[in-house]
C-alpha cells in the first residue's frame, strides 16, 4: 500500500503562482508513474500533469502547458506541481495519484493510489 497526502492549496488572484505538494509513504518502491489530476465544481476529474518516476519524463495537459511544472524528489518521496499565471479556470480540487502498473499518464483507471485532494481557488 501507498499513502498520499497533498498540501499547499489555497486562494490566489489571477496571474499569481502557487505550489502544491504530495508526500507519499508505504511501499514506495512499487511506484512507476505519478500524476496530478483536478476536479472543478460540476465537472469530471481531468488529467493535469504526469511524471515517470524513474526517468523524470513529464507530460502536461494542453490547458496548463507552459504555465505548470511537475517535479519529483526521489529521496524525500515528494511530488510537486508549481503553477504560474493562474487563471479562474484552474480553480479545482487537485489530486495526487500514483501507479504501480502503468506508464500511461492520462488514464485515471491506471492509478492505484489517490490522495484526499487540496483546494486551489483563483479569483479575478
Amino acid at each position: 500500500q501507498v499513502q498520499l497526502v497533498e498540501s499547499g492549496g489555497g486562494s490566489v488572484q489571477v496571474g499569481e503562482s502557487l505550489e502544491v505538494s504530495c508526500r507519499f509513504s508505504g511501499n514506495t518502491y512499487t511506484i512507476i508513474t505519478m500524476a496530478w489530476f483536478r476536479q472543478a465544481p460540476a465537472a469530471e476529474r481531468e488529467f493535469v500533469s504526469g511524471i515517470t518516476w524513474s526517468t523524470g519524463n513529464t507530460a502536461y495537459a494542453d490547458a496548463v502547458k507552459g504555465r505548470f511544472t511537475i517535479s519529483r524528489d526521489v529521496v524525500l518521496n515528494n511530488l510537486r506541481l508549481h503553477m504560474n499565471n493562474l487563471k479562474p479556470g484552474d480553480t479545482a480540487v487537485y489530486y495526487c495519484a500514483a501507479s504501480s502498473r502503468s506508464y500511461d499518464y492520462t488514464d485515471q483507471g491506471h492509478y492505484d493510489y489517490w490522495g484526499q485532494g487540496t483546494q486551489v481557488t483563483v479569483s479575478s
